[in-house]
Formats: C-alpha cells, sequence, structure tokens
C-alpha cells in the first residue's frame, strides 16, 4: 500500500534521506522510529506528497504522489506533529471544511461527525470554535478529521501528545480497529512503549538510513537485546554510531 522506492531528499550538501526502500502493506500497523532529526519528517513529507524527492519514488496503492498527486491523496490522511485547524470555525464546522475537500455529501459527512464525535468524545464540543478548545480535544478532532474521509492510508506524527490516559487509549483502539478493516497506518512516535504496544513491524532510521526493519522480535535479534522496545531501540542507535566511527 505505500511503497518508497530509492527515496533520497538532499538539502544543499545535506543528505537528510538516504536511498530509502520501504514496502507496507495493506492493513499493516507500522512504526517509525528515530532520534531528534534522523530524517523521519523529511521522510514522512514525501511519503504525504508535501516535499519533493531528490530523487526516487513514493507510491500510495500503486499510484505515484508526484505524477498522480490528487488521485493518491484522495486515498491518504495526513497528521502532522503540530496540526493546523480554522480557530474561528467551530468543531462541527471544521468537520464540514474537511468532508468538503473530499467532495463529500454533506448527509454523509453530518453522520460519520456523529458517529467520529462519539468515538472521541467530542460531541459536547461540537459547537465550541476550536481556539478554545484544550492541546488534546484539537488533537482528538484532528485526528477524527483525517478518519473522516474513510482513507486507505494514514500517515500520523506523534499522535498522542496532548492526550491523557483515557484518549490515548481510545485513539489505539481506534487506530487498531481501522488496521484490522484494512487501513494502513503509518505511525512516527517517540514514544517507543506506544509503538511496542501497537505497531506490527518497525522500521528505525538514523542519520537519514533505515538501519532496522522488523517485528519486535527480529529486532531484539538483530540488537542482541532482550527487554523492553527502548533497550533495542538504543542498542541498534549506539551500533549504528560505532560503525559509522570504523568507517574511515
Amino acid at each position: 500500500m505505500i511503497s518508497a522506492r530509492s527515496l533520497t531528499k538532499n538539502f544543499g550538501s545535506l543528505c537528510a534521506v538516504e536511498s530509502l526502500d520501504l514496502e507496507v502493506a495493506a492493513g499493516e500497523f507500522f512504526a517509525f522510529l528515530g532520534p531528534n532529526a534522523a530524517g523521519k519528517t523529511t521522510t514522512i513529507k514525501m511519503l504525504s506528497g508535501l516535499l519533493r524527492p531528490t530523487s526516487g519514488s513514493v507510491l500510495i496503492g500503486g499510484c505515484d504522489i508526484q505524477r498522480e498527486p490528487e488521485k493518491t491523496k484522495a486515498q491518504l490522511a495526513y497528521v502532522p506533529d503540530f496540526p493546523f485547524l480554522y480557530d474561528k470555525l467551530t468543531a462541527a464546522e471544521f468537520m464540514r471544511f474537511v468532508g468538503d475537500i473530499y467532495s463529500m455529501e454533506r448527509s454523509a459527512i453530518t453522520t460519520t461527525t456523529g458517529e467520529l464525535f462519539e468515538k472521541f468524545h467530542l460531541t459536547e464540543y461540537r459547537h465550541e470554535l476550536t481556539e478554545n478548545l484544550s492541546h488534546g480535544t484539537r488533537q482528538r478532532l484532528v485526528i477524527a478529521s483525517a478518519l473522516l474521509h474513510a482513507p486507505r492510508v494514514f500517515i500520523i506524527d506523534e499522535p498522542m501528545v496532548g492526550l491523557d490516559p483515557v484518549h490515548a487509549r481510545i485513539v489505539k483502539e481506534e487506530f487498531r480497529e481501522r488496521a484490522r478493516a484494512g487501513m494502513t497506518i503509518f505511525l512516527s512516535t517517540h514514544q517507543l512503549s506506544v509503538a511496542e504496544e501497537v505497531a506490527d513491524r518497525i522500521g528505525i532510521i538514523h542519520h537519514g538510513r533505515l538501519i532496522a526493519l522488523g517485528t519486535v522480535a527480529e529486532l531484539r535479534t538483530q540488537s542482541r537485546e532482550s527487554g523492553a522496545l527502548e533497550r533495542v531501540f538504543l542498542s541498534l542507535i549506539d551500533q549504528e554510531e560505532k560503525h559509522r566511527d570504523a568507517v574511515p
């Protein structure tokens, strides 16, 4: 469902992402991890069509996102780590605005909004201006709006930021249910416990290169570490640093 082929992005002399090859299947819950400045956000922006790669390609559902942007993005939802809302719209108006972008019927927008608002505990805020909503409530609204048109691929950066434990659990359960129904989820996070809990597979990027890919069990084998994903992650990063230092 997501296919990155030799994906590369240079900013001047800096190679932010280097020859990334990655396949994420339909219905897979994929977590993308890495330290700060590893290339995660650059990769995500190329996958979602917001940034043109220096070389390589991105296919979403078999469609090239650079050659067929509208057709590709119709299948896609993207929530960045700092999502934008129109402060002078109410929560319900914002959902109608998003639904109109995807040419949804008004009746479908209304019905689906009601269902999503109930799931994410947003019904009481439907007539509130988004500028008056708490950070966690805004985050739930953005996630609900991204799900409104039932995307086949959902790319989300740091989804749990600002969510209390109750609403974080609701979001994770909704993501799992969507993945079981066939939606591909590409999640980037620094919360390793979240990735360990929900992901089918995990990719780790460092210095723009994909240094590890697999299930948690497979990553434990690769790192020669047991225990929590945090230990595995730190071990793999340390191994990569030592390898880089050893290369003349």
